[in-house]
């Protein structure tokens, strides 16, 4: 299945069939196994092609990121680290490197990003010239058995973290996911890949070692799951309304308010999105903070609702076969990325120093 390569100005259109993809998507559960269709689908519609290049698509990848949340949760992981993934070889690959990234994207291969490993770590060592050899495993891999091509960080002799491109199609004997044994987020399959003794040429090495930490892309880069976060969060509000409606709880007024604070909580974490990927993507001063702290805003925001639906619903809600329940399982996992205390904690030293917020600053 070949990706379609896209214009800007043809951004409107993969838009429009992602949210009807998403909107047949959200009306039932997927099996909860690795989401293979539903990425060929978001494939044919040119959406794993759009945004390997920005070009003022800020907007539209947020909003692409939306609908794929709110349907599906583990396929916007899915999605959301291919298009870091593809983003990083465009920025930090060569010429060669990056028609081959063209290559495999109109080839329709999905792409990922895997950094956290196991102790030992994963390490680069020289195997002749041109030549390097891995060993070592990633941890919590997105996509385990199921990527085409990955990127992950390595430890080269000289104790840089070097980005590496790897070629994964059909290893999926060193796929191990029997640890993903997770309430939320099953379809993700993140568990474990064992890289050892995978010959690495010379075109896969992306960039140079530190700049998968580069800043201001690494931080606030963040802003990208926070809008796939959103999507969900939303689809929650939706669902809770359409029970309200359907049940006749809408005319108590205890109800109301509930529904009330959920709209107004996932309103103003919609603003605080657009706001960060604008500020992210125009690398303006203040991004970072401006991006951790919409962190906190949207954990705020699917926690409240979380349990709003779960008091306004009830044991409902707690059938398997209820899209309320499904959201509620993976959001409560995806919301846990790292080290979200730690990320409110920057954030909010940053704002004793400066207004982050951008143009419009209180001080």
């Amino acid at each position: 299945m070949r990706g379609k390569p896209l214009t800007t100005s043809s951004c409107d259109s993969v838009l429009a069939a992602v949210r009807r993809l998403a909107a047949d998507w959200d009306r039932a559960n997927s099996d909860e196994g690795f989401p293979t269709d539903r990425i060929a689908a978001l494939n044919e519609v040119g959406a794993t092609a759009a945004f390997v290049e920005m070009d003022g698509r800020t907007d539209a990848l947020l909003d692409v990121l939306r609908a794929v949340g709110g349907a599906d949760l583990s396929l916007g992981r899915v999605y959301e680290g291919h298009v870091n993934a593809v983003q990083l070889v465009a920025t930090y690959g060569y010429g060669g490197q990056r028609a081959t990234l063209a290559e495999d994207i109109a080839a329709g291969c999905v792409y990922g990003v895997w950094n956290t490993e196991p102790p030992a770590g994963l390490g680069l060592r020289a195997a002749g010239e041109g030549r390097w050899t891995l060993d070592g495993a990633k941890s919590f891999a997105t996509g385990a058995g199921y990527l085409d091509r990955i990127l992950v960080t390595a430890r080269d002799e000289a104790g840089g973290k070097q980005l590496v491109l790897v070629d994964i199609a059909g290893e999926t004997a060193r796929a191990d996911n029997s640890g993903w044994q997770v309430r939320g987020m099953r379809g993700t399959n993140s568990g474990l890949f064992d890289f050892s003794g995978m010959p690495i040429e010379t075109g896969g090495l992306i960039g140079a070692p530190g700049d998968y930490e580069r800043e201001p892309r690494f931080s606030a880069g963040a802003w990208r799951f926070t809008a796939v976060q959103l999507g969900a969060i939303e689809a929650l509000v939706r669902h809770l309304r359409t029970h309200l409606l359907q049940t006749g709880k809408g005319a108590d007024p205890i109800q109301r308010l509930r529904f009330g604070a959920c709209v107004s909580a996932t309103r103003s974490a919609g603003l605080w999105v657009r706001q960060a990927a604008h500020a992210a993507e125009a690398s303006v001063e203040g991004a970072i903070p401006l991006v951790l702290m919409t962190r906190g805003i949207v954990e705020d925001a699917g926690l409240a609702v979380m349990e709003a639906a779960a008091r306004s619903v009830g044991t409902a809600s707690f059938f398997a076969e209820s899209r309320i329940d499904r959201i509620t399982r993976d959001l409560g996992l995806y919301l846990r990325q790292p080290v979200p205390d730690q990320a409110r904690d920057r954030a909010a030293a940053a704002w004793l120093e400066a207004d982050c917020w951008g143009e419009d600053r209180w001080w």
